[in-house]
């Protein structure tokens, strides 16, 4: 079974950091782009920042040069180092991952989510 787990959140005051982990493990045979989004009360989910297999990061706008996306596919880890951290940052934090499976002779693909981690900032 495919799993997404999440660690690394809590509660930080304004300014702070916050470093998140999101380890993929199973019949994992190929792990491609992974991600990070967000979701908070009374909004929809969000992207937060994307990176590829090979190591291309993307960023929305509003963490632009706080957050910084990063990966060690030799552990199947994708992290988020969160820095000046807001209160308009608190969320739960989701990692997404596209992943090729193989299991019983076949592959397939699709994407994957994690449990989400929380993550509060106080003014």
């Amino acid at each position: 079974q495919v799993q997404l787990v999440e660690s690394g959140g809590g509660l930080v005051q304004a300014g702070g950091s916050l470093r998140l982990s999101c380890a993929a493990s199973g019949s994992i045979f190929s792990i491609n782009d992974m991600g990070w989004y967000r979701q908070a009360p009374g909004k929809q989910r969000e992207l937060v920042a994307t990176i590829t297999s090979g190591g291309s990061t993307n960023y929305k706008d509003f963490v632009k040069g706080r957050f910084t996306i990063s990966r060690d596919n030799a552990k199947n880890t994708v992290y988020l180092q969160m820095n000046s951290l807001t209160p308009e940052d608190t969320a739960v934090y989701y990692c997404n991952a596209d992943l090729e499976i193989y299991s019983l002779g076949y592959y397939s693909r699709r994407g994957y989510w994690g449990q989400g981690t929380q993550d509060t900032v106080s003014s």
